[in-house]
């Protein structure tokens, strides 16, 4: 599994731009289920297990990342962009980026600090004041390379490091995409669907129209979640932590989950013997927003993996609470085709 997340955040999936992460996926499954990719760009995938539920039952992770679009080139060959998702600006200046499809590599800039003023060394510059550098040497130049409308995403850097920990841009999602394909390959008690949703950064666009699809009685959004157990972070504040095991929400900034299942989550993990954690604090949001709001309305529940320095080029998270992440889905999956 840690092999596959490797080379899912390997691949450039900015919003709006996630087909290199489909075709991985698609190649991935293989012939083990039926997968069809609906317009907006989603992958739904059924499985066939041993059984059929008593109800349909899908299962969901995001393909796409958080990154930028470039908007214009100057006259001198710099590139404008736009950040596409929630980045925080102090995590941006500096970084190595690859635009385009075909990967074109890059850096992200900004005036040098000896011609800043004092205002603007005490203050975090926005983006749309910094540029991207490809080396290029004119307008003209830089477009034979690129185009506006192309995405850049921050280069992949995949490390294991510490006590078990991973490093790596684009966690968020791509280990809830390691887990559904994981999932998909293991001997399924019951027939399950899968969705692979696009644009999650952006509004949670590719789930509504995948539950439209679907129309699941009930879901599990597999996800990653804020950890902010860091120094400084008062107790009540670091929301979930490392090593604590799965994260299961009972509320979030776009949905109030379905407390059955939220209960179950818990009985689940003390059933199988694993940790089990919830957030500590109403905040963020991921596809349920969209998921248990459509055709009819669908019992969901999210089941996170703690994840620190989230949208960020160093997504961090311990290799054990992905592994306890997902037999924690894998149980609840089946209780769920049994209530």
């Amino acid at each position: 599994m840690i092999e596959r997340l490797k080379e899912l955040c390997g691949i450039s999936g900015v919003s709006g731009d996630e087909d290199k992460t489909a075709e991985y996926i698609i190649r991935q499954i293989g012939g083990k289920a039926s997968v069809t990719r609906d317009n907006l760009g989603n992958l739904l995938v059924f499985r066939k297990g041993r059984n059929r539920p008593k109800h349909k039952i899908m299962i969901c992770a995001h393909m796409d990342e958080v990154g930028f679009i470039i908007t214009g080139v100057t006259a001198d060959g710099m590139l404008r962009f736009a950040p596409v998702g929630g980045i925080d600006p102090r995590v941006v200046i500096g970084r190595a980026v690859i635009v385009g499809a075909a990967g074109f590599p890059g850096v992200i800039g900004t005036k040098a600090i000896h011609l800043q003023t004092d205002a603007e060394r005490g203050s975090v510059p926005a983006i749309d004041t910094l540029y991207i550098d490809i080396g290029a040497q004119s307008q003209e130049d830089a477009l034979s390379h690129i185009a506006p409308g192309d995405r850049a995403s921050f280069c992949p850097d995949f490390l294991a490091f510490g006590d078990g920990m991973l490093k790596s841009k684009a966690i968020d999602d791509r280990a809830g995409c390691a887990i559904l394909l994981e999932l998909i390959d293991s001997d399924l008690e019951y027939d399950m669907h899968f969705a692979f949703t696009v644009q999650e950064e952006i509004g949670l666009r590719g789930a509504r129209a995948a539950s439209y699809s679907i129309s699941p009685d009930m879901a599990i959004v597999v996800e990653t979640t804020t950890a902010a157990d860091i120094a400084g972070v008062e107790e009540d504040k670091q929301v979930c932590r490392l090593g604590a095991g799965p994260v299961v929400s009972f509320m979030d900034r776009s949905t109030i989950y379905d407390k059955k299942l939220y209960t179950l989550a818990f009985a689940a993990a003390k059933e199988i013997g694993i940790p089990c954690q919830t957030k500590t604090m109403i905040a963020g949001g991921n596809d349920s927003g969209a998921v248990h709001v459509s055709t009819g309305g669908v019992r969901t529940a999210a089941i996170s993996i703690p994840c620190r320095y989230l949208h960020s080029p160093s997504c961090v998270i311990k290799i054990i609470d992905m592994e306890q992440t997902k037999m924690l889905v894998e149980k609840m999956m089946e209780k769920m085709a049994e209530i």
